[in-house]
């Protein structure tokens, strides 16, 4: 009933209505866009190569919504646009300028933006070429064992084609996000990414069911969902876990007026990075698979990966650990926080402002930081193993599971903020003459 009441107040809000309506067009020209093939590329030989080798090049099938598998024009997915971003951050800890750029206020934001869309773009040409130079590999590797030729022609031509392409379908794909942010409901980035996930349920189940067809065992699945609704439920907890320092202001005399001495508190986050370095990493690891075919001491590693067996899961849970650090650290600046607090008389009771409070949030963050490492590398990794146990194709496993409930948390915090300012509105609007209860004299 409060889901049936939730979307009635939506469809009741007519801006609200349009972002949403907004959000599910740029979804729906997502999806529709992965079903466009890369000229020059047998697609159905690809999902052939994809399903074979289906550690790694799964994962980054699944993360791209099924594109790598069709070899379509958004193939490369929403990666290379996260990537840049960070880069960017993290070059933000390095060099001035960029650090200026981000105090500069809006303007500032704005020139980041357009540094992040052409750090994008060639993230994206150089990933493209690396990606067709491993199509042309797997002519000469498979092209005369199981498989036919992946790629019809192979030679500049092809690659050029190739870059041009995922090239301009990664801009589209980066623009749609941005749009869908801007104009929609939620991240638009964020969003892209589930409905990526989630479109493999129904094959994932179907898959199943097809394996297993005349011999389904009611236990595992039980044991199964069971195991999903607790995780479902430890991503919750995380994800809304907060660590919240008390803030005291000085109180000020004006006059006969007496200010501040509010107290009021810091909200810290336990998964500061959210999604992001199960993503990244995932992307790190994709390397090796690309670069096998230029780089031929890289293919012994490859094939390891490939395996998802426990050094693929060491490696994925370790960079996951070390990139949830990099974007805390890049992200959340304790100095500043310092800073603005001493500008605005508050202080941590007992701490000293300045140098000492940088000091003190930035041991808070680095122990909730390690905890919320430590959780996300146990949730990307113990679910995929459950379900490498259970020889069940778990779609709701590993990274998938935490950007699918995390996604899902903050579109309904967003669709709950734009009630309730509708909610305010209405209050205080210009037909809103006095307070509901409220009688004239």
């Amino acid at each position: 009933m409060a889901t049936l009441d939730s979307l009635s107040r939506i469809s009741r809000v007519p801006e609200l209505r349009r972002r949403v309506l907004f959000s599910l067009g740029v979804l729906a020209i997502y999806r529709l866009g992965v079903f466009i093939t890369v000229p020059g590329v047998d697609r159905s030989v690809m999902q052939q190569v994809v399903h074979a080798q289906a550690g790694l090049l799964g994962m980054f099938n699944m993360f791209s919504g099924g594109a790598l598998a069709q070899l379509s024009i958004f193939a490369l997915g929403i990666t290379p646009y996260i990537t840049a971003s960070i880069v960017l951050q993290v070059l933000g800890m390095l060099s001035k300028q960029v650090e200026e750029l981000r105090k500069d206020g809006e303007a500032g934001r704005r020139k980041l933006e357009q540094w992040t869309r052409y750090g994008t773009i060639a993230l994206s040409a150089l990933q493209a070429l690396t990606l067709a130079s491993w199509l042309e590999g797997l002519n000469a590797e498979m092209g005369g064992a199981r498989f036919a030729d992946v790629v019809s022609e192979p030679g500049w031509r092809f690659r050029l084609l190739t870059v041009l392409t995922l090239t301009t379908g990664t801009s589209l794909v980066m623009w749609l996000g941005e749009q869908a942010t801007e104009r929609g409901v939620g991240n638009g980035t964020s969003l892209i990414i589930f409905s990526s996930i989630v479109s493999g349920i129904p094959q994932g189940i179907a898959n199943y069911f097809a394996a297993n067809a005349g011999d389904v065992q009611p236990l595992t699945l039980l044991v199964l969902a069971a195991f999903l609704v607790a995780s479902i439920a430890l991503v919750v907890f995380f994800e809304r876990a907060q660590r919240r320092i008390p803030i005291q202001y000085a109180r000020r005399q004006l006059g006969r007026r007496s200010y501040g001495g509010q107290h009021a508190h810091l909200p810290l986050k336990v998964n500061m990075a959210s999604m992001i370095p199960p993503i990244f990493a995932s992307s790190v690891l994709t390397f090796p698979q690309m670069l096998s075919n230029a780089l031929p001491f890289l293919a012994r590693l490859s094939g390891v990966l490939n395996r998802g067996d426990w050094v693929f899961n060491t490696l994925f849970a370790a960079l996951t650990i070390f990139f949830s650090f990099l974007y805390t650290s890049a992200t959340f600046q304790p100095v500043e926080v310092a800073d603005n607090l001493k500008k605005q008389q508050a202080n941590i009771p007992g701490i000293r402002p300045g140098r000492h409070t940088a000091e003190y949030i930035d041991g808070v963050v680095s122990r909730l930081t390690f905890g919320g490492a430590l959780y996300v590398a146990t949730i990307c990794i113990v679910p995929s193993m459950v379900a490498q146990a259970f020889r069940v194709p778990f779609q709701f496993g590993g990274s998938s599971l935490m950007i699918v409930v995390s996604v899902a948390l903050e579109t309904v915090n967003q669709v709950e903020a734009h009630l309730l300012t509708h909610s305010y509105e209405g209050l205080t609007g210009p037909r809103a003459t006095r307070l509901s209860g409220r009688t004239s004299a």
